[in-house]
């Protein structure tokens, strides 16, 4: 009798371990299985959808900087087979490398390069959503875009997560997303009750951007008041609206410097574009800024002129960590006093 009681017991304690690590090992035995994720991305009418991508892929094409950056970040560079050309310094170890083959540009894939890379996914921004098609046809493609509505930082955390889920990595955008939070609360001080005017020099001009656009960081998630947002605004003529939308959120509107005096803001903040696309032969944004005018406003009286340091990660890779960082860093040099 003893020993049927010892035998029962042994059987119960058998099955409870059983029960307790089953779970895991049935988990781990899915996640190896695991195929394909669904996630939501753009299409090429640049409508949010859900497509179907591989799981963890080997094989990586980019054309699309930030995303690019994100990849990096997250420790999977070497599984880059394509990648776009860029100028960022800290994106050069991919297109100085011999073994990834050259894309061509964010604005123009070279299709053939594409094929012969034979990427079993497609990474791109908004400057190739005329090629999603035909990229399409290649290999399944991600399109990803910051979203003005919901601001960048939160653009970069849902973007981030988007790519972290095919690959199986979200708790390391968790971690990287919840120091950004604290830096942006700091610089959130800096802001309050100040006003401020966005804009980039470009072709010895200087372009107001709204909060729909490049910089709008600095007013819609760090607290600035933007009032050149009327500036930015008044040049859209109803009638050419629509087909200007995206290239006058990407340059903003040109501006007289009387205006921006008029305006008299606290602050100016500049991205030199001239700079971050390695214009040759232009004329340094702050040649263009400290006129006359200008030097009779607030902004330039008390020292509050910014000029962002990393003009080409503001123009070229905004919706990357890296480049939420580099970003970041620039308005905490520029404010710091």
């Amino acid at each position: 009798m003893k020993k049927m009681i010892t035998l029962g017991m042994t059987l119960l304690m058998a099955l409870a371990l059983s029960a307790c690590t089953g779970a895991p090992k049935d988990e781990t035995i899915q996640a190896e299985n695991q195929k394909t994720v669904k996630i939501t991305s753009l299409n090429g009418s640049r409508e949010k959808t859900e497509i179907e991508v591989p799981y963890d892929p080997e094989r990586i094409a980019i054309l699309d900087m930030a995303s690019l950056d994100i990849i990096d970040n997250l420790g999977l560079g070497e599984r880059v087979v394509g990648s776009a050309k860029t100028s960022l310094e800290y994106l050069q170890s991919y297109a100085n490398n011999d073994k990834i083959e050259k894309l061509g540009t964010i604005k123009e894939a070279d299709l053939e390069a594409v094929m012969k890379a034979d990427p079993d996914i497609i990474f791109i921004g908004g400057r190739l959503s005329k090629s999603y098609d035909q990229l399409a046809e290649i290999a399944p493609v991600v399109y990803l875009a910051t979203d003005a509505e919901k601001g960048l930082v939160k653009s970069v955390e849902d973007n981030a997560l988007t790519i972290a889920k095919i690959f199986g990595k979200e708790d390391q955008v968790a971690s990287k997303m919840a120091e950004f939070g604290k830096r942006i609360d700091a610089l959130k001080k800096d802001s309050e009750g100040q006003t401020a005017v966005l804009g980039l020099t470009t072709s010895g001009s200087f372009n107001v951007l709204g909060n729909d656009g490049r910089l709008a960081m600095i007013a819609t998630d760090i607290g600035f008041e933007n009032i050149g947002i009327d500036i930015a605004a008044s040049k859209k003529d109803e009638k050419e609206k629509k087909d200007k939308e995206a290239s006058t959120a990407a340059h903003g509107n040109e501006s007289s410097f009387e205006l921006i005096l008029g305006l008299n803001p606290d602050y100016m903040f500049v991205m030199d574009r001239d700079a971050a696309i390695q214009t040759e032969g232009a004329k340094a944004a702050k040649e263009i800024i400290e006129n006359g005018l200008i030097k009779k406003t607030e902004a330039y009286a008390q020292g509050n002129i910014v000029y962002l340091s990393h003009p080409a990660v503001w123009y070229t890779a905004e919706g990357g960590i890296t480049a939420l960082d580099i970003m970041l860093q620039d308005l905490e040099e520029g404010l710091a006093k």
